[in-house]
């Protein structure tokens, strides 16, 4: 059972740490929450010797958890207006009206 839990927990790790690098906002969280799920009944059944591997995947968890929430709340996203597009877009309406009035 402990090793079924281990390499679940391992694949939602890998997992977790793909969709923390994504930019998926608050979607990575959901691995990250069941790998930690997954990572913590593995704890709980390993012996105390046996530990050491489990906590090293709790603090990758708990990093990739830290990025997410930190990307989702410290990273504003702003929306400029391209001035340079909006000329070129007025010259390119010129041009084709131009070109339409020479049509005729």
């Amino acid at each position: 059972m402990r090793k079924t839990l281990l390499i679940i927990a391992i694949i939602l790790t890998i997992v977790s740490i793909i969709f923390s690098v994504l930019p998926l906002d608050t979607l990575a969280l959901a691995p990250i929450l069941l790998a930690l799920l997954f990572i913590f009944l593995a704890f709980k059944k390993s012996d105390v010797t046996q530990r050491k591997f489990t906590k090293i995947l709790f603090i990758i968890t708990y990093v990739c958890a830290l990025v997410v929430i930190g990307k989702t709340f410290l990273i504003k996203d702003k929306v400029e207006v391209d001035t340079k597009f909006e000329q070129q877009k007025i010259e390119s309406k010129k041009e084709d009206i131009k070109d339409l009035e020479d049509l005729e």
